[in-house]
Formats: structure tokens, C-alpha cells, sequence
């Protein structure tokens, strides 16, 4: 399986055959291991990858590798669409909870505009605050959730358009 992948606005390509992957960034190193993956909880897997063990939350476009969280998109290439217009910046953008937590501040309004990277919500889980933060510049177009809010992995919180 060949995937194109953009990590935290990092364009690179993604191998992964029979246990082993390789990861080619774009204009930079090609890295290349044996790995394993096991579902933990819903949302979450436990990945060896060489000798290393990595817990990884997956939810909304954004992962979380042992706590440090990354900003994801995935394109197959052979679809016909390009990844400029398969981006964060085209279309609706849902917000979703990274893992169960509970909602402790809102920071923006359903109808305000927000920037590229501006913070939205802050979500406590397992004991650490997260900021979930818009991935385009663009309007709240829905808001689903409110502060002290109980949400659980993979919960819409908000729609950004």
C-alpha cells in the first residue's frame, strides 16, 4: 500500500508492505522498518515499530504519538484528485476529540471567523489538557459541544467551513 501523507504540513510518501513500512519525505530521508500494529481501545493502537512501542490516539485528522499530537491528511494516489485539492483547506472541517475527556474551555462561538491554527476547544483527558485548533482559516459553522462537557473519542465538537 503506497499512501501520500502530509504531517504537520511535512509532504512525504508511505510504504507499507508485509510488516514493513517506509517513510520517504519529500526532499529529505528515507526511513525504513519493520513494524507491528494492534488495536488497544477504540481510537488508540499499540505500534512497535523496530524495538520501540508508541501508544497512537487516531481521531479527526490529527494523531497522537505518546502524547505528542501531529496534524495528519492521507491521500491514496491513485485517485484522480491532487493533494492541493484534497487538503485542510477545502471544504467543511470537523472537529473531533482526540480521546473520552471532558470539554474545559470553548474558545470560539458558533458563526466566529478563525484563523489557520487558532485554538477552538480545550479538552482534558487523562489528566492533560489538549487545544484541538482549526485547520484552515474559515467560520464555526456548527457547534456541538459546550464547556464541561463530557466527550468521548472520535465526538464532533465543532464544524469549521
Amino acid at each position: 500500500m503506497t499512501r501520500d501523507v502530509v504531517i504537520n504540513g511535512a509532504a512525504a510518501k508511505l510504504i507499507v508492505d508485509r510488516g514493513r513500512l517506509r517513510y520517504k519525505r519529500e526532499g529529505g530521508e528515507t526511513i525504513e522498518r519493520e513494524f507491528s500494529i494492534a488495536p488497544a481501545v477504540p481510537g488508540s493502537f499499540s505500534v512497535l515499530i523496530g524495538e520501540r512501542s508508541y501508544e497512537v490516539i487516531a481521531a479527526g485528522g490529527e494523531i497522537r504519538v505518546n502524547g505528542r499530537a501531529f496534524r495528519v491528511e492521507i491521500f491514496d494516489p491513485r485517485e484522480m484528485r491532487g493533494r492541493k485539492s484534497a487538503g485542510a483547506g477545502e471544504g467543511r472541517q470537523k472537529i473531533a476529540a482526540m480521546m473520552p475527556g471532558k470539554v474545559v474551555r470553548v474558545l470560539v462561538a458558533q458563526g466566529d471567523a478563525v484563523e489557520a491554527g487558532q485554538g477552538l476547544v480545550v479538552v482534558e483527558a487523562m489528566k492533560m489538557q489538549n487545544e484541538m485548533k482549526s485547520p484552515k482559516a474559515g467560520r464555526v459553522a456548527e457547534m456541538k459541544t459546550r464547556a464541561d462537557a463530557t466527550v468521548a473519542a472520535g465526538e464532533v465538537l465543532m464544524v469549521i467551513e
